[in-house]
């Protein structure tokens, strides 16, 4: 249910469905991630992990969250990368991976064991809720795509008000 505040203690009802008389609701701005995306995408990504049906090489539940946010959500909000063409060599932080001197993201891809540049992930605590959204919605294709078929995924999918 989604309730619009208005002035002088009133409210609307903006979705179908009404407030019960003598029942406590917990408000959440709707204009931010909610606790039910929260819930999801942690169930969501517990499941695809626990499958074993996904391609990436963690060594942890957090590990893999981290590969589904950089790969499937927001990504990174920034970068540090080794200033490697002046001297003295210095640390510096961008916001865009294109902010980053070409010759340095090339030397970043012909040696991946001596990685030069770093990016810091978005934390989903810091995801918008289109973001929230859009990661829910890839994660989603992508484990039907690696398919995953579980009981509890399937749940997962109704709790969410199921999948098209």
């Amino acid at each position: 249910m989604k309730v619009l505040i208005l002035e002088n203690d009133q409210y609307a009802c903006t979705s179908k469905g009404l407030p019960e008389v003598g029942v406590e609701y917990y408000l959440e701005d709707a204009t931010k991630g909610t606790e039910a995306q929260n819930r999801a995408f942690h169930a969501l990504v517990r499941e695809y992990w626990l499958s074993g049906l996904a391609s990436y090489e963690d060594k942890s539940l957090l590990e893999f969250r981290d590969y589904i946010k950089r790969d499937l959500g927001a990504g990174f909000e920034s970068y540090i990368y080794a200033d490697i063409l002046e001297l003295p060599v210095m640390l510096k932080k961008v916001k865009k991976y294109d902010s980053i001197p070409k010759d340095i993201r090339d030397e970043n891809r012909k040696n991946p064991d001596r990685p030069i540049i770093s990016g810091k992930l978005k934390s989903w605590s810091h995801y918008t809720k289109k973001e929230r959204k859009n990661t829910i919605t890839n994660l989603v294709h992508e484990m039907i795509s690696a398919g995953v078929a579980s009981k509890k995924f399937d749940e997962i999918l109704e709790g969410i008000g199921g999948w098209q």
